[in-house]
């Protein structure tokens, strides 16, 4: 098995850098909702549950059945999903997500490259065993 060699400490730290300020850009919201990503480690699986909302005026976040604005604190009455996706790997999740016959849950290409990312990460962690946080 070849190795690809890591990138030098400076690259990698400009790396970081420009990660964390592409995260603190403005993100207009999916109106098909947004997804929680979990590890089941017992079932060697990734787990994507998809909670609705409604986008106001305003670009927040509401609860579709309260009209409460969703907190990103987890302050908010917990959910339950409007659907849960189960998969081995990030490319089993994302075929699911976004091929075969529609409705798809998702409606913006910005909001599938990101859970694509975040797939790729959790796999990456169930794999070697760490943790996950999503970002």
């Amino acid at each position: 098995m070849t190795t690809t060699p890591e990138a030098p400490a400076s690259t990698a730290a400009a790396m970081d850098a420009l990660d964390q300020r592409l995260s603190q850009r403005f993100i207009a919201l999916d109106p098909s909702g947004y997804f929680l990503i979990k590890l089941d480690r017992d079932a060697a699986e990734l787990v994507l549950e998809q909670y609705g909302n409604t986008i106001d005026d305003k670009g927040l976040a509401r609860d579709s059945d309260t009209g409460e604005v969703l907190r990103c604190d987890g302050a908010n009455a917990p959910r339950r999903p409007s659907a849960i996706y189960r998969g081995r790997t990030a490319k089993q999740l994302g075929i699911d997500l976004t091929e075969g016959d529609e409705p798809h849950p998702l409606s913006r290409l910005d909001h599938a490259l990101y859970l694509g990312r975040e797939l790729q990460k959790a796999e990456q962690c169930l794999r070697d065993g760490t943790d996950y946080v999503q970002d």
